[in-house]
């Protein structure tokens, strides 16, 4: 699903992803972790093509994302790719089954295909009686199921999620962890998480560790 051959990024002199390959099948939830400054968020937008490398490829479901025109690239992203952040990044003056259908309209889709995706979306994360809340009246756990909601909405074929719980409490986090490994096995969604959560982590498919801009270990053991 995922192809990274030789990607590197540079800040001046100093490389924070420093000739990185990995490849990720369908399917597969992995964890990607690291200390502040290891070059783990970079690697995550440069596979999500939110950055720019100054050398290697990334291809997705077969597609040389950075062969693409910008033009071609930003419909990619938003058909192809879902991300979740660690702040939820809703649009505070729509409600959560507008902010869920966002993409789709975007797509090109008719406001009821969007609706229709959203609210099947939100029932999927728990909050199909919270469709019409605007994200001031819900909570941050709430809110950042709605954003994980959002992230599926046109199906992609890749989740890529930075430190989707780092703003949350340890219920929240719990699960949202949760959440991520129910929506694995139902969907067979591919998802990359970057986080500090070693529970997180712990609950992967696939745990790699980064140092210095690069992967240094990997592990294979998924926990509960």
């Amino acid at each position: 699903m995922v192809t990274v051959r030789n990607l590197v990024r540079r800040f001046g002199a100093l490389s924070v992803v420093n000739d990185v390959s990995l490849d990720i099948a369908k399917g597969e939830l992995v964890a990607i972790t690291g200390a502040s400054g290891a070059g783990k968020s970079t690697l995550l937008h440069l596979m999500g093509a939110l950055d720019s490398p100054d050398g290697g490829t990334v291809r997705i479901n077969g597609v040389d994302v950075f062969g693409l025109s910008a033009k071609k690239q930003a419909k990619f992203r938003n058909e192809q790719l879902g991300f979740v952040f660690q702040f939820h990044h809703l649009l505070p003056e729509f409600t959560a089954i507008e902010n869920v259908a966002m993409p789709v309209w975007i797509a090109g889709k008719s406001r009821q295909e969007g609706l229709d995706r959203a609210q099947e979306l939100l029932e999927l994360v728990g909050l199909g009686a919270r469709t019409k809340h605007k994200p001031s009246a819900l909570s941050g756990g709430e809110q950042q199921r709605v954003a994980i909601a959002r992230a599926l909405a046109n199906k992609p074929a890749v989740i890529m999620a930075d430190e989707p719980t780092g703003n949350l409490d340890s219920a929240n986090a719990e699960a949202v962890h949760n959440l991520f490994v129910d929506l694995q096995r139902q969907l067979g969604q591919t998802f990359i998480l970057v986080t500090h959560n070693t529970g997180l982590a712990a609950m992967a498919d696939r745990h790699l560790e980064m140092r210095d801009g690069r992967i240094v270990s990997e592990s294979r053991d998924r926990g509960a």
